[in-house]
């Protein structure tokens, strides 16, 4: 173990969140250990702001539900103990322990294992040298104690930090075994810290990428959200790809992929994740919704033109039962919510709406609630595809929606005839032919 005084390093309590600092000094008062612990006590000796403070002890669960009247306990596979301060909410930690070659006869303090390794379920409790080694990466396994000021170091995390190296703690094969979501985690906090993966870290990672097939859809989405959503999803998504994670996530797309890595869809998803990261540092607001509209975009179009093709279906109607095979295929790699899935239906319907101009159609189309998000999916195709009928139309949507009232109806006087007639239905019986595509299609 290293020490690092207090006069050696750069965290202060002013830095610290009042409510974590409230946790820590009524647990040590009751005679337990207590630390600040993790993201936030790395975030503050890079000085950055964290986003929240975790806490651990020696106090159990059931003991810090006894301490703290706010407290409520959550998890199974991880028994934790959240102790709520209006909306910030302080998670707090038992010391865990190393795994015990049987079952322990009280589940309280067991673990459980999956025939690949995977921890079903771990509430083993043991001493803070025991807690360092079972984090996972060196640097998120540095302990700040209020009661000295000092910052506590088990397995070398401060040099790592110093150097900008990821690294796992113990055997990284083992470990990614235990929970595949650490593969992701190591390229989550390497893209984001702009740090390198230490070799043995990085080596096992392609091999053991389909791990991630076992872990559950609905944990894998809010993965995906913190990898590509919190402004460093391009950056994360080139690890993604050269570590071949990218596929159990979004294998839809990764169907797709070219060699050269510059088709329509590829564009798309770079320059998608370019302009979140864009936004966030702006401290605009991002809808997934908008996102995952865009990421899928093509393999909703291939499926739409395929079903199209062999079926004799308007090109509508198709669209219609693509939507419902693309959305069903990303939902079992990623258990995407339905309230999302409505939306990105939205968006996506509108893209054949939006060439439809005539009359009250384009106020009405601008009433709808995901207009906005429409038009920027549509300006996005325009660029990525550098199509002058796309570009025409996106521009001509941007100049409308900033128009004044009168301006506006001199702009659809003007379009002429409908450039955008319905597809008809190809009927097999009749000679065949593909579904007739209309110049000035939004699709």
């Amino acid at each position: 173990m290293t020490i690092i005084p207090r006069e050696s390093h750069n965290i202060s309590r002013k830095d610290i969140s009042e409510n974590a600092l409230k946790v820590l000094y009524r647990l040590n008062k009751a005679g337990f250990e207590a630390y600040l612990v993790g993201g936030g006590v790395r975030d503050l000796l890079l000085g950055k702001k964290p986003k929240d403070f975790d806490v651990t002890t020696n106090a159990t669960p059931e003991q810090m539900r006894k301490l703290f009247r706010n407290c409520r306990l959550v998890g199974r596979r991880f028994r934790l103990a959240h102790v709520m301060f209006g909306p910030e909410v302080i998670e707090v930690a038992t010391f865990r322990g190393h795994h015990q070659s049987e079952e322990a006869p009280d589940d309280r303090n067991s673990s459980q294992r999956g025939q690949n390794g995977m921890l079903l379920r771990d509430n083993i409790f043991g001493s803070i040298e025991d807690d360092a080694q079972r984090r996972d990466l060196t640097i998120n396994s540095l302990y700040y104690n209020v009661a000295d000021f000092t910052v506590r170091d088990y397995v070398g995390g401060l040099q790592d930090l110093q150097q900008g190296i990821i690294r796992l703690i113990g055997d990284p094969e083992t470990r990614y075994r235990e929970d595949p979501v650490r593969m992701l985690r190591v390229v989550r906090f390497a893209a984001r810290l702009e740090m390198s993966v230490a070799p043995e870290t990085a080596e096992p990672i392609p091999r053991l990428a389909t791990l991630l097939n076992d872990i559950p859809p609905a944990r894998l989405f809010e993965e995906s959200l913190k990898l590509l959503q919190t402004g460093y999803g391009y950056s994360t998504y080139l690890m993604l790809r050269e570590y071949q994670l990218f596929q159990p996530l979004f294998p839809t797309i990764t169907r797709y992929f070219t060699e050269n890595g510059d088709s329509p869809m590829e564009r798309m998803v770079i320059q998608v994740l370019k302009n979140t990261d864009s936004r966030i540092h702006n401290d605009m607001r991002v809808n997934p919704a908008f996102l995952f509209a865009a990421m899928f975009w093509y393999p909703q179009l291939e499926a739409s033109q395929q079903i199209a093709q062999e079926s004799g279906l308007t090109w509508f109607d198709a669209f219609a039962l693509a939507m419902n095979d693309t959305l069903d295929e990303a939902c079992r790699a990623l258990a995407i919510p339905k309230r999302i899935t409505t939306l990105i239906r939205d968006i996506w319907q509108l893209q054949l709406r939006m060439s439809r101009r005539h009359g009250k159609r384009a106020w009405k189309l601008m009433e709808h609630p995901k207009f906005r998000a429409a038009y920027d999916l549509l300006a996005l195709r325009a660029e990525v595809e550098n199509n002058a009928e796309l570009l025409r139309l996106s521009s001509w949507w941007g100049e409308f929606q900033s128009a004044a009232p009168p301006q506006q109806k001199t702009m659809l006087n003007t379009l002429g005839d409908d450039p955008a007639p319905r597809r008809k239905t190809r009927r097999p019986r009749r000679r065949p032919s593909g579904p007739r595509r209309d110049s000035n299609s939004a699709t």
